[in-house]
C-alpha cells in the first residue's frame, strides 16, 4: 500500500481478515470489470441471478462436496454480525429454547444479538441496553492448559440447579481472532461437539475471521474432523474485499418461514463474481492449503526464535496457519511496538482485552520475500522497544515524533 508521499507499506492487518487474498487480485479485478461492463446485474435482492447460480455450484462443487457436506446456503445481510444475527435466531426458532452459549474472549460483532455473545467489555458497554440470552463459559485454556472445560460445560448443563439454562446452541471461534488469537486444541473442539451432541445442542461455528483458508484449510475447523450443524462466513469470503456473507446449515434444521430474516442486501452479486472466482483460482486442488501451513510453518518458526531471543515469559506466542500472533502481556508495550513498525513501513495491529497481542493477519498470498520483511520489521520493532524500555523505564514519550499522516 502506498500514501499521498508515496511511501510503501506491508499491509499485515489484510481488512481484518477481509483480504486473505491481497489487494485488488488482478484475476478477480478483470472478471468483475467484465460483469459490470456487460451490464450484470447489480443488486437483485434475494432472487436469482446467473452470478448467484455459478458462486453456488463453485461453492457446492468445489468446498461442500469435497469435504462432505451438505450445508443449505443462506444468504444474509453482507456483514459478519448479521450472519451471527440469523444463526441465533434460527438456533432458537429450531430448538424452542432462548439461551446461548458463548466464550469467554469471543467476538462475534456489535449488533445487539451478536455483541450479547461478545466478551469484550468495550464493544458491549456502547450497547445502551443490557445484553440478554446469553450464558458465558471459559474458552479452552482460559482455567489453564490442563482444565478441560468442556467438561465444566457438561457439568452445567447436566444439573438443573447449576442456574444455566439448557441453550438453543454453543458459539464459538475455533481461533478467537479479536479476542487475541486464542486457538482451540482439536481435542477441546471435539470434545465441545460430544457435548454439544449430548444434550442436543446446536454447535455453531462462527468462522468468519478464521476461515477462507486462514488456518490452513478453507474451514478452520476441518482438522479437528468436526461438523458444526451451523456456520458463519463473511470477510475473505468475496475474495476481493466486497461485502459478502452467509450462514451455512444442516438441512434437517432449515425452518425458516419466508420473510423471517430478511433483508434488501441479501447477496452482493459483484461479490458472487469474485468469490466464484477466488474458490476457482486458489480451492480447486489442495496447492494453496498446503502453500498456506507451508508458510504459517515459517511464521511459527520466526515468532518462536523472536519469543526465545526476548525472553519468554515476556512475550509467548499463539494461534495455527497464518492466523499467529505475540503475546507481550502489556498492551502499552504491544502498542509501542506496532507503532515503531508503522514508522519502518508495515501496518499491523493489535488485539486481546488490553490489545496486549500483536496480530499477525498478511494475506494469504503473501510471498516469501514479503513475508521475511514484514517479521523483520517486527523483529527490529520488539527489539528496538525492549532496548527503550530497559535503558529509560520511565521515559513513554520517545514516540512522540510518529505522525500518521506523515507530516
Amino acid at each position: 500500500m502506498y500514501d499521498d508521499e508515496g511511501n510503501e507499506y506491508l499491509d499485515f492487518l489484510a481488512g481484518a481478515g477481509t483480504l486473505n487474498y491481497g489487494h485488488n487480485h488482478p484475476a478477480f479485478k478483470t472478471l468483475l470489470l467484465d460483469y459490470i461492463n456487460s451490464d450484470g446485474i447489480t443488486h437483485g435482492l434475494d432472487m436469482h441471478t446467473k452470478a448467484k447460480r455459478e458462486f453456488l455450484e463453485a461453492f457446492n462443487e468445489k468446498i461442500l462436496k469435497p469435504r462432505e457436506l451438505s450445508y443449505v446456503v443462506q444468504f444474509t445481510g453482507p456483514t459478519g454480525s448479521n450472519a451471527v444475527e440469523a444463526a441465533l435466531k434460527l438456533a432458537r426458532n429450531v430448538t424452542g429454547r432462548e439461551n446461548i452459549i458463548a466464550f469467554t474472549n469471543g467476538f462475534h460483532g456489535v449488533s445487539l444479538g451478536s455483541l450479547a455473545a461478545t466478551g469484550n467489555s468495550h464493544h458491549r458497554g456502547a450497547a445502551g441496553v443490557s445484553l440478554n440470552g446469553t450464558s458465558r463459559m471459559p474458552f479452552d485454556g482460559y482455567l489453564g492448559e490442563d482444565v478441560d472445560t468442556t467438561a465444566y460445560l457438561d457439568k452445567v448443563l447436566s444439573d438443573s440447579s447449576s442456574g444455566i439454562d439448557l441453550p438453543a446452541a454453543v458459539i464459538v471461534e475455533t481461533v478467537q481472532g479479536e479476542g487475541g488469537i486464542n486457538a482451540a486444541s482439536f481435542e477441546w473442539l471435539r470434545n465441545l461437539e460430544a457435548v454439544c451432541k449430548k444434550h442436543e445442542v446446536l454447535l455453531i461455528v462462527d468462522d468468519i475471521q478464521a476461515g477462507c483458508g486462514r488456518t490452513g484449510t478453507y474451514f478452520s475447523f476441518e482438522e479437528a474432523g468436526i461438523k458444526p450443524d451451523i456456520v458463519t462466513m463473511s470477510k475473505s469470503l468475496g475474495g476481493y474485499g466486497l461485502p459478502f456473507a452467509v450462514v451455512l446449515f444442516s438441512p434437517e434444521i432449515d425452518q425458516w418461514k419466508p420473510g423471517e430474516h430478511n433483508g434488501t442486501f441479501r447477496g452482493n452479486n459483484f461479490a458472487f463474481v469474485t468469490a466464484k472466482a477466488a474458490i476457482d483460482h486458489f480451492w480447486s486442488d489442495n496447492h494453496f492449503s498446503q502453500e498456506i501451513k507451508r508458510k504459517g510453518e515459517y511464521i511459527a518458526m520466526r515468532l518462536n526464535a523472536i519469543v526465545e531471543k526476548n525472553g519468554e515469559g515476556n512475550f509467548t506466542t499463539r494461534g495455527r496457519g497464518m492466523f499467529q500472533g505475540i503475546n507481550c502481556v502489556d498492551g502499552e508495550l504491544a502498542g509501542k511496538i506496532t507503532r515503531r513498525a508503522f514508522q519502518n513501513g508495515l501496518i499491523i495491529e493489535t488485539s486481546g482485552a488490553d490489545d496486549q497481542v500483536i496480530k499477525f493477519l498478511c494475506p494469504l498470498i503473501i510471498s516469501d520475500v514479503n513475508l521475511k520483511k514484514g517479521i523483520d520489521i517486527v523483529e527490529e520493532a520488539i527489539s528496538y522497544v525492549c532496548a527503550k524500555e530497559e535503558a529509560m523505564p520511565e521515559e513513554n514519550d520517545y514516540f512522540d515524533d510518529v505522525h500518521i499522516d506523515s507530516e
